[in-house]
């Protein structure tokens, strides 16, 4: 019988420093910074590859689930989460069918958002969960200002049925910190916001698995917020209610195992991954400042929610695709339960369509990719844990600033928070307007055939609502990164024509092509017709072909060096007949202005700027 051999003796272990000479000498000189280090949102510095060495001096490497900072998770032996979907109440009966409709569909986390405080009634209660085992079934309810009512009809309705009271899994959702970051005021002052709040966590105590905050870092990640600021900013919210109830008088450990944290996730697949774990290493560093009795309440409880930053109004399909890759995130991070928002939230009340694709991409994480089956995933990935180590570095700096500033509520007082979020979302939304940031369908790859639904609410899309009076601080603003490439292209659908673009196409060939593609895809994001036309052998035939045509917009489409050749001639006969443009940057570029031409289209065109003069002169209005 021959010797087995070991198929890695054949290979000889390679340095980082072999690694890097190989790298150098690929790149040709060329900065080895520049060309492969990817610098996040945030500003962190990403490298193309890391080794064990770059991990094993982490202090949680050697860790194991469930043990603490809790990185690796509480679930030791596998990865299960609670498959989570909201239902708005308004007859209870009717929210009651849906409910048992949607139980037996997978769902095993039900969110009841009770739509009228002053219906909240144990009759009511009783008729919603009718048939539902609230001691098998999570239950989780929303309700403005009612949250002490809802937890005694829960009492009562657990010592009717004889159940066992550590069995109720869920939360009575209060967020008063969330309410006032959204409507820059509260029904009461402040501080009796968080003597109520102190007053339910308290009465919730004898219900172990039952949470009374709900804590909305969403928000942040809706307000534009980059995975740092809404990580640090959660975990400074969190601090700020620790510390209230415990001057209220409740334990540390108390007030901890009452709060669920509610994170966003974005389509940064890695980074999210690692913001999840992240997360539970900083959470577990602020309680262990409080020295809680039981290390165990140092263990964040996440529900994720697919972010609505990023959606779309126009080629909302995309959206699933979104959805996906970020359900595929937090399941991977080691959320405990998961929201996946239906595809047309972001524009209309969801159908049932919409709600059973939403339901259906996570049971297909669970039951065919098998996304349950194992316990932190991503340990060992020498990616994935450096991602976590810097993710929470530069989070709990962000966080330490925070509190050196007063903590959550003074900075939200002061304007902190909100002028960071401001920041945050305008960079992002210059990097779509830009291209920078890909949003396909809307500023990249348009459908210019698609107009916009019927079904579409305006109000929904983009989040009108009627401004407090007597506020306290300024609301953060959510809104989505594509609003602006929408409103635009509404006000082309409304219009009484639909602009005609000519792509006039001359010159070298290679570049003609690819300044046509171009265009098609800058002009194709405000919905205009695009008539690309096979190439003009001279300037001739397309200035011809672009009277007949009865364009609005000629694009000039060639190289940077025939521009000069040809593109004044070509403005100073159709100027008065079309808005001309040259697609690209040319050296000469002063030159052709000081002759008339104006707009030119490029890789760094605010395309959303662009669009709104040429809406402008067209006039087309918002």
């Amino acid at each position: 019988m021959k010797n087995k051999e070991n198929l890695f003796d054949q290979f000889p272990p390679v340095t980082t420093k072999e690694w890097m000479d190989k790298v150098h000498a690929d790149l040709k000189g060329a900065d080895f910074n520049k060309k492969l280090v990817w610098k996040t949102i945030s500003g962190i510095d990403v490298k193309p590859f890391y080794r064990e060495e770059d991990v094993e001096n982490l202090m949680y490497i050697n860790t194991l689930p469930g043990e603490f900072p809790y990185v690796r998770g509480s679930k030791i032996k596998d990865n299960n989460w609670l498959v989570r979907q909201n239902i708005e109440v308004t007859d209870y009966s009717d929210a009651n069918k849906k409910a048992l409709n949607i139980l037996m569909k997978g769902v095993d986390s039900l969110g009841f958002i009770i739509l009228d405080p002053e219906s909240v009634s144990l009759n009511n209660f009783s008729i919603l969960l009718h048939d539902i085992h609230i001691d098998i079934i999570e239950i989780n309810f929303l309700c403005n200002g009612k949250a002490k009512e809802i937890l005694d009809i829960i009492k009562i309705i657990v010592s009717e049925s004889n159940l066992d009271k550590s069995c109720v899994k869920g939360a009575i959702e209060a967020d008063p910190l969330g309410r006032l970051m959204i409507n820059g005021t509260l029904c009461i002052p402040v501080e009796d916001g968080f003597d109520y709040l102190a007053s339910l966590t308290g009465s919730a105590a004898e219900f172990p698995n039952l949470r009374t905050i709900h804590l909305n870092a969403s928000h942040f990640n809706n307000a534009g917020s980059d995975i740092i600021q809404e990580l640090a900013f959660g975990l400074s919210m969190g601090n700020e209610y620790v510390s209230q109830l415990t001057e209220r008088g409740l334990r540390a450990d108390l007030a901890a195992s009452k709060i669920r944290f509610s994170f966003g996730t974005g389509s940064n697949y890695f980074p999210e991954i690692a913001k999840i774990r992240a997360a539970r290493l900083l959470w577990a560093v602020v309680m262990n400042g409080y020295k809680p009795a039981n290390r165990e309440s140092s263990r964040m409880d996440i529900h994720c929610v697919t972010s609505e930053w990023n959606k779309t109004i126009y080629d909302p399909y995309v959206n699933m695709l979104r959805t996906q890759t970020e359900s595929m995130s937090a399941i991977l991070g080691g959320t405990d339960s998961l929201t996946v928002e239906p595809f047309d939230i972001a524009f209309r009340h969801p159908d049932e369509f919409s709600e059973r694709i939403a339901r259906n991409q996570q049971l297909i994480l669970k039951e065919e990719a098998y996304f349950d089956k194992v316990a932190d995933p991503s340990a060992g990935s020498y990616y994935i844990e450096t991602l976590t180590n810097l993710i929470a570095d530069n989070a709990w700096k962000l966080f330490l600033e925070i509190e050196g500033l007063g903590g959550f509520l003074e900075c939200l007082k002061s304007g902190v928070i909100q002028k960071k979020l401001s920041e945050s979302a305008g960079k992002r939304k210059k990097d779509i307007a830009s291209k920078r940031t890909i949003l396909l369908g809307t500023n990249q790859y348009p459908n210019t055939g698609e107009s916009a639904s019927a079904t579409i609410d305006l109000n929904i899309a983009f989040r009108n609502k009627s401004v407090e009076e007597d506020l306290i601080i300024d609301p953060i603003t959510l809104l989505r990164g594509s609003e602006e490439f929408e409103k635009l292209r509404l006000s082309v659908d409304k219009a009484t024509k639909r602009p005609l673009v000519f792509l006039l196409s001359v010159g070298n060939p290679a570049m003609r092509k690819a300044r046509a593609q171009f265009s098609t895809n800058f002009f194709g994001c405000a919905g205009y017709h695009i008539l690309d036309n096979t190439e003009f052998n001279n300037i001739e035939e397309g200035i011809k072909s672009a009277i007949e045509s009865k364009a609005d917009i000629v694009v000039i489409c060639s190289s940077d060096e025939e521009y000069a050749l040809f593109a004044p001639d070509i403005y100073t006969r159709l100027k008065d007949k079309a808005i001309v443009v040259v697609a690209g940057n040319p050296a000469s570029i002063e030159e052709l202005k000081l002759k008339g031409l104006e707009l030119f289209i490029h890789m760094k065109s605010d395309v959303t700027e662009t669009l709104n003069y040429c809406n402008t002169r067209l006039g087309i209005t918002q």
